[in-house]
């Protein structure tokens, strides 16, 4: 077993319970971790063995594409997309931030994580 990680990654979007939200749009972030059995691919060089990480991104990047209003829906369609995509991965976990989120204060970020284990 091993893991994958796409941390750090940054989007413009229209995600936010609020429809201003979805019209002004914001800046998010996403950590993305895949538990996966990389033996295989470690041993022979071949990416066809392992999670290809530009399709990985472009799971991210067409959910970041797609509004939504929380980001706990967000996540679980990252997680969803990326099971669809690898359906041999063991384990997701993804963080979505929203930065300086509409609280009427100061706040860096939001920021939830979702983990799902395959069934």
């Amino acid at each position: 077993m091993g893991q994958i990680a796409l941390e750090g990654m940054e989007f413009f979007a229209f995600h936010g319970f609020y429809d201003e939200e979805q019209k002004i749009g914001n800046k998010y972030g996403v950590d993305l971790y895949i538990q996966t059995d990389l033996h295989a691919a470690a041993a022979s060089d071949n990416l066809d063995e392992t999670v290809n990480y530009e399709k990985l991104y472009k799971v991210v990047l067409h959910e970041m594409g797609s509004p939504a209003r929380l980001l706990e829906h967000l996540g679980h369609r990252i997680i969803e997309g990326v099971y669809q995509e690898f359906p041999f991965v063991q384990q997701v976990k993804v963080s979505v931030s929203k930065f300086n989120p509409p609280l009427g204060g100061i706040c860096h970020k939001a920021k939830v994580t979702l983990e799902k284990n395959k069934a």
